[in-house]
This record gives C-alpha cells, sequence and structure tokens, in this order.
C-alpha cells in the first residue's frame, strides 16, 4: 500500500519551516499532497491562487510532492485524494493542545486516516506565517524565513498598500 500523506495548511505565506517538514515527510511517505486551504475565515494575505502558485515554486524540486488547493472538511479531501496520513507540524508545546484536539475530531470523523507529527529543524521552530506577514508588513525583511520567491511576493503585497 502506498503511504499518501495529506500537509494541510493556509500557507499565508508558505515558510521555511513548512518547507523543511514537506521535505522531510516525502522522504517518510510515497507521496506528499501539500493541501492548500481557501479558509476565508482566516482573511488570507495572499490570494489562494498566488499560494498554491508560491508552493509550487518553493517545492517544485519534489519529485513525490504535489500541490492542490481545497475547500472542504479536511477528511472527505484526504478521501478524495485517497490520502492515508494526514501530516501535521508542531513547533512548539503550544500547538499540541490544537493539534490534539484536531487529530481526535479527524480520528472520530475518519478512523482510518492516521495523523503523524513532524516538528521542524530547531532553526525553523520559531517562524511561523503569521509572524513572518507582521514583519512584512512593518517593512522588515523576511528573506530569512521564506523562500525569496515568498519574500518578493510579500514585498510587493506590502507596496501596494
Amino acid at each position: 500500500m502506498k503511504t499518501i500523506a495529506l500537509y494541510p495548511g493556509t500557507f499565508d505565506p508558505i515558510t521555511n519551516g513548512h518547507q523543511d517538514i514537506i521535505e522531510r515527510g516525502a522522504k517518510l511517505f510515497d507521496r506528499v499532497i501539500v493541501a492548500i486551504a481557501k479558509n476565508s475565515q482566516k482573511n488570507p494575505s495572499l490570494s489562494h491562487d498566488k499560494r498554491i502558485e508560491l508552493a509550487e515554486i518553493v517545492l517544485g524540486h519534489l519529485p513525490n510532492v504535489e500541490i492542490q488547493g481545497f475547500a472542504k472538511l479536511l477528511t472527505h479531501f484526504a478521501r478524495d485524494v485517497n490520502a492515508n496520513i494526514i501530516l501535521r507540524g508542531l513547533r512548539a508545546v503550544s500547538d499540541f493542545e490544537y493539534e490534539f484536539q484536531l487529530a481526535g475530531m479527524n480520528r472520530m470523523i475518519a478512523a482510518d486516516i492516521e495523523t503523524v507529527f513532524m516538528t521542524p529543524a530547531d532553526k525553523y521552530t520559531y517562524i511561523s506565517s503569521t509572524l513572518v506577514r507582521e514583519v512584512s508588513q512593518l517593512g522588515g525583511a523576511v528573506e530569512q524565513f521564506v523562500h525569496a520567491e515568498v519574500a518578493r511576493a510579500l514585498n510587493a503585497l506590502n507596496s501596494n498598500k
């Protein structure tokens, strides 16, 4: 049986921490699908199409990774793409409670889909999309936290404000 891992998120923007988890996951699983949520409740800074485009650029070097957008219940999307694993990243203890609840809910909805947690490399544990957006919006340099194309997209977004 092939292991297909689904790595869901808003990715607003995709960070070096996300990339680290995905690259390492690509070594563990036959296929990794990066599932970019439309999620209008979070009011993302970058459009859904732009977030997909940036993820394709950042992850294009990984042959067993594909990028897909979605706008439905995660477990339903996992079934649509035949994923048997939901891959989630944990940066700090503060992430654990929410992720634990989410994993429990997903297990109740789809008991046959396992959740696997990975932690990013130490040098990425403090990076979050929210902090990267804030630094960028306030005119700070974000090149050390994100791929160069992502930094350009954020700079362009913020120069138009």
